[in-house]
């Protein structure tokens, strides 16, 4: 639109967006509008790790954390921390509590 020549404040009413002049200025300096790496520490595992966790978990379900973390380090050479072994599992659904099904204690009448 801006390329068209729409002025920035009509594209920004538009889009409903206060950060037209910022994203153009970035894109005429670098012919690419993509959003840059976010601030903040890198994982120390990757996607494929997180992958490969899941499913050791998954497979062998009495295994702790701890033991999931060691397990990936022997396979990929890279030591992640208990905390982040058990981050990781969280973020794939997995956790240390399952609900459970219990025997009513009162019997229900119809």
């Amino acid at each position: 639109m801006l390329q068209a020549g729409a002025r920035q404040t009509a594209v920004a009413r538009e889009l409903h967006r206060n950060v037209i002049h910022r994203l153009w200025n970035h894109y005429q300096r670098d012919q690419n509008a993509s959003r840059r790496r976010g601030s903040g520490r890198r994982r120390i595992t990757t996607t494929a790790d997180d992958l490969y966790l899941l499913q050791c978990a998954r497979r062998q379900r009495t295994l702790s954390a701890r033991q999931l973390a060691s397990q990936l380090s022997a396979a990929v050479g890279r030591t992640i921390s208990r905390q982040t072994a058990s981050r990781r599992l969280h973020e794939g659904g997995l956790f240390a509590r399952r609900p459970v099904v219990s025997v009513p204690l009162s019997q229900r009448t119809s």
